[in-house]
């Protein structure tokens, strides 16, 4: 496929004049958005038409994640490539549970990131090799046990399991399933007791062992 429209969101001016010159290396000729901040993202993902799109997470009005989600809704052919300092796991999984094609940490050097966003074009994830090594590491060790505590949670809770495992936040999970923040902590909280975890990154483990990511 062509790239000839790419939206960068990326809420420091420096990085996003670094981003777009890897993004003319890689794509010469191509146009880029420049965005900012999330209501700017969501607005430009709302617009549509982009090949590819250049997300950092954490931004100064909320998650690139809304961004991620909004284009995979809104513009489900472009590229959707996480560019971000975050290099934690549940980061990570949250990021290709929301539909990222790829997740490239900043700290990158931009031949690797140029190198990266052209394989794009034949099917490759675009990945630093960290990355990479760290989604190794996480599947050999949580492997689809479908046996194992699936049958512990309700289908209530799986679905609040998998929302949290996909990044969204308390008030988010709330919205989607139309019940109070209250109502969402404590099916939280019953979660947490019955598999034995303490915090958002093993939840966002467990969903992927459980196979809820996809839900």
């Amino acid at each position: 496929m062509s790239i000839g429209r790419v939206l960068i969101l990326e809420d420091l001016a420096e990085t996003r004049r670094w981003l777009a010159g890897i993004v003319r290396e890689a794509f010469p000729g191509c146009t880029i958005t420049e965005a900012s901040a999330v209501r700017e993202g969501l607005a430009a993902a709302r617009g549509g038409g982009h090949d590819l799109a250049l997300i950092d997470l954490a931004l100064p009005d909320g998650s690139g994640l809304e961004v991620v989600r909004m284009l995979r809704r809104h513009d489900p052919e472009a590229l959707v490539v996480v560019a971000t300092v975050m290099g934690d796991d549940a980061s990570i999984i949250a990021a290709i549970s929301a539909g990222a094609h790829g997740y490239l940490l900043k700290d990158s050097p931009a031949d690797l990131f140029v190198t990266q966003l052209t394989q794009l074009r034949s099917g490759y994830p675009a990945l630093s090799p960290s990355v990479a090594r760290l989604m190794m590491q996480h599947f050999a060790t949580t492997a689809f046990v479908p046996d194992e505590d699936a049958g512990l949670l309700t289908p209530r809770e799986a679905e609040v399991l998998s929302l949290v495992a996909r990044g969204l936040r308390n008030s988010e999970v709330a919205d989607k399933l139309g019940l109070t923040q209250h109502t969402v902590a404590g099916y939280i909280k019953a979660i947490y007791a019955k598999l034995g975890i303490s915090n958002r990154a093993e939840a966002a483990r467990r969903a992927a062992r459980l196979g809820l990511t996809e839900i």
